[in-house]
């Protein structure tokens, strides 16, 4: 029996390539920094002591391994939907890419919206520095407050966007280097790089408990360095501009961040810093007194808010990308008549972001977003590219990784690392999530009669 149609979706105008490397680099970066490393600073130094930044070097190692992976695959492929798209290719159109790639879609509808969260959560833990928010329903208030305003300004064309983008990286690179500066000028406590013992004894931090989980919080704060491949169909040039956004950023982004934790451990011993809330609001305040101070947490709201808007424009072409593949909802392919981005896929995400926000703790939301996404998303993808190189070749590359196979098999073990330090109670939560995932691929294919029901 033939295959029937996909269902009819409303006709869309394709996508227009309008991102530059600047755009599509402050787009990656500020998705990258966020409120993240603002609230898993003292966590880092909570489990790791002294050697604190020996995690966020673990965490800029794994990036830069996986960063080869997303740039050989972005560039060989610059389509919406990033990871869809690798993974349907990577495991076969028809038959396992399909699965593959719908668990993933499966997934963003459900960690996407947790990510936000994460991000409207932290925001309205540093506005309290500002505003005392005493009751229990008024940083939920702040939080979903800052998701609504987020759907609003993204409801706009993609050239708007990347203008609003690199407005926004600014504010990021103002704040962080008014952090670095506070500190290479007022430094009076001494910060070690290697744990005590030198060299030594790294094996035995970095393979501790604590460096995992450690890791899982330094980790969450990098993640964002593949968001222009999610934008694959909107950027100029892909063969070349996606990879240097993609290392330009993390480059970027761990001298800044390991700058940023040696800044602020020379001024309040690491001791005093794990245990506050506001430690980047209590640096400023013990350098330059409680006006900079509030001005400083001002500017971490502006990266907090910054940060979602890069992770909700990406997110939002995912859904897209697969439904106008006809994989997904049809419902999810429709764009914006006159404004051409997806405004459903928009909408539903962040108005699922907009609920996990009144509901979840930032605490409970990280390691859950890491445990959804490592198996399907970050392993898969890895042995995805291992999979196209052996039936494609290398030739027709528009980039090759150095060093190839090293990086995949560097990063499929730290990600595997990760995934068993985020805890079982996430590690089964994720692998929940994937089992409805398949449950529900599976009556989306019968009702299609599509592998493996026929087709």
């Amino acid at each position: 029996m033939p295959e029937p149609a996909a269902p009819a979706t409303t006709p869309s105008a394709p996508l227009s390539r309008r991102l530059g490397l600047v755009q599509a680099t402050a787009l990656n970066m500020i998705d990258m920094v966020g409120i993240g490393p603002f609230v898993t600073l003292p966590l880092v130094m909570g489990f790791m002591g002294p050697n604190f930044l020996l995690a966020w070097m673990v965490g800029a190692v794994l990036s830069l391994a996986d960063g080869f992976i997303w740039s050989e695959l972005g560039a060989a492929h610059p389509e919406a939907g990033g990871s869809y798209r690798f993974l349907k290719l990577a495991y076969g159109e028809h038959k396992w890419g399909r699965l593959m790639s719908f668990l993933y879609v499966w997934q963003t509808l459900v960690q996407a919206p947790l990510v936000v969260a994460s991000g409207a959560i932290g925001f309205a833990q540093y506005f309290a520095y500002l505003v005392p928010l005493p009751a229990w329903w008024q940083p939920k208030l702040v939080a979903g407050t800052v998701v609504l305003l987020l759907i609003g300004l993204l409801y706009r064309r993609i050239d708007d966007v990347g203008r609003l983008g690199v407005a926004l990286w600014l504010g990021v690179l103002a704040l962080l280097g008014w952090l670095i500066f506070g500190g290479l000028t007022h430094a009076h406590i001494p910060v070690n790089w290697l744990p005590e013992g030198g060299v030594g004894a790294l094996p035995g931090v970095l393979l501790s408990v604590a460096m995992g989980q450690a890791s899982v919080k330094t980790i969450y704060s990098y993640l964002g360095y593949y968001n222009v491949c999610h934008l694959g169909g909107e950027v100029k040039k892909p063969q070349k501009l996606i990879p240097r956004s993609i290392f330009l950023s993390i480059i970027g982004i761990m001298t800044l961040y390991l700058l940023m934790n040696w800044s602020v451990a020379s001024v309040i011993p690491w001791q005093q810093a794990r245990h506050s809330e506001f430690i980047v609001s209590l640096f400023i305040e013990q350098l330059y007194g409680a006006t900079a101070a509030k001005f400083a947490t001002a500017l971490v709201l502006w990266v907090a808010f910054a940060s979602l808007f890069a992770v909700l424009l990406g997110y939002s072409r995912i859904p897209y990308a697969a439904a106008a593949d006809g994989e997904f909802l049809p419902l999810f392919a429709k764009t914006h008549p006159t404004k051409n981005f997806p405004h459903v896929s928009l909408l539903l995400l962040g108005g699922v972001g907009f609920v996990f926000s009144l509901l979840f703790r930032l605490g409970e939301v990280i390691s859950a977003i890491l445990a959804m996404r490592i198996l399907v998303q970050f392993v898969g993808q890895a042995v995805g590219l291992v999979l196209l190189r052996r039936r494609n070749g290398t030739a027709k590359l528009p980039f090759k990784m150095p060093l190839y196979p090293l990086p995949v098999v560097v990063a499929v073990v730290v990600w595997l690392w990760v995934l068993v330090s985020t805890g079982w109670v996430f590690v089964v939560s994720g692998l929940a999530v994937t089992a409805a995932g398949v449950v529900a691929f599976l009556l989306w294919s019968r009702k299609l009669r599509r592998w493996p029901f026929g087709g």
